[in-house]
């Protein structure tokens, strides 16, 4: 008799932490009470404008580095507003 006794604590593990998760879920996700964006907003597409234009083409390149990167120019890389 003494074995069954804590057989329900044994049991109460798992239901406990699947309780836990699914409140967590719920609270979290707020799956029931969240906004569908994609049923519910209408997005209007608009053409796509601009070009693409290829200025060179490298194949079978030896080189470890681009030529003209600015990577060692800090200082020139950042862009300030001056306003």
């Amino acid at each position: 008799m003494s074995d069954d006794s804590g057989l329900w604590l044994l049991l109460a593990g798992p239901a406990s932490a699947t309780a836990l998760y699914w409140a967590l879920y719920r609270y979290y996700r707020n799956t029931d009470k969240s906004h569908a964006f994609e049923r519910e907003t209408t997005v209007e597409a608009k053409p796509v404008t601009g070009s693409d234009r290829q200025i060179d083409s490298i194949t079978g390149t030896q080189e470890t580095r681009i030529r003209g990167d600015n990577v060692r120019e800090y200082r020139t890389r950042v862009m300030r507003n001056s306003g």
